[in-house]
């Protein structure tokens, strides 16, 4: 199986387990990012509703690969990451018990970390897979901590839960949230994913532009949800190997 952008030479990179501090709390997290001394831009990359599995660390890895300080933080720290392997009622149970508010929290704490590295550029993005892609909408439609973000199919953007619109933690839908975008956005979806839908991406463009805010948005060919995880079944090479160059060129474009 090949995988798009690839570690050939993983001594080029520094990588280490790292803590940093939110609301009193400390928070875990991957760092990676390229030995030789420099100026790159940040970047958080936020992890699927499985937690901080060794797929992020490793795609944290490739984007310290082609130029960028990237920390990969457990957005499950406070409650502790779902058991492995994953039982769905757990997974989906954690998800939906973390309050959106605090998560924004969160990720400006985490933005702020990957600023003070050394050879920051004083720029950081966000990009997120499934429950990351929702959070990374979230945190993008939130904060003004945060300059470019990719939402790869983040799900439930148009309600809180299978059986709820809202709920105290999630108390106002994402799609609802994005005409107060703060940066330039990246909609990534798959032709055959229904959570969230073409349709649902095509909406969040629509707000997005009539807001008069900077919006891109692909729908991949023969891919449906988690088309990047190649630990996961629901891996399609060649939509991986397209998407990948054009996430690098977005960052690059907004982040430089």
């Amino acid at each position: 199986m090949a995988l798009a952008g690839e570690v050939k030479n993983p001594e080029t990179l520094e990588t280490r387990e790292i803590t940093f501090t939110s609301d009193g709390s400390q928070m875990q997290g991957y760092l990676a990012r390229p030995k030789a001394p420099g100026t790159y831009p940040g970047l958080l990359v936020l992890h699927e509703a499985f937690g901080l599995v060794e797929h992020e660390r490793d795609v944290a890895r490739r984007f310290a690969n082609v130029g960028f300080i990237a920390l990969a933080p457990n957005v499950y720290s406070r409650i502790g990451a779902p058991k492995s392997p994953p039982e769905m009622a757990e997974v989906m149970s954690k998800m939906f018990s973390l309050e959106d508010a605090q998560l924004v929290r969160d990720f400006e704490s985490a933005a702020a970390f990957v600023r003070a590295q050394p050879g920051c550029n004083g720029k950081v993005g966000c990009v997120g897979f499934c429950v990351g892609g929702r959070w990374t909408l979230l945190f993008a439609c939130s904060s003004d901590k945060v300059n470019a973000a990719i939402d790869c199919w983040g799900g439930f953007v148009t309600r809180a839960t299978p059986e709820a619109v809202t709920t105290p933690q999630r108390p106002t839908p994402v799609i609802d949230l994005v005409p107060q975008a703060h940066c330039p956005i990246y909609i990534v979806g798959g032709e055959e994913d229904q959570n969230p839908s073409p349709a649902e991406c095509a909406e969040i463009q629509r707000r997005l532009q009539q807001a008069g805010k900077s919006v891109q948005c692909d729908i991949f060919k023969n891919a449906g949800h988690a088309f990047f995880a190649d630990y996961r079944p629901s891996y399609r090479e060649k939509a991986a190997f397209e998407l990948w160059p054009k996430m690098v060129a977005f960052f690059q474009t907004h982040l430089k």
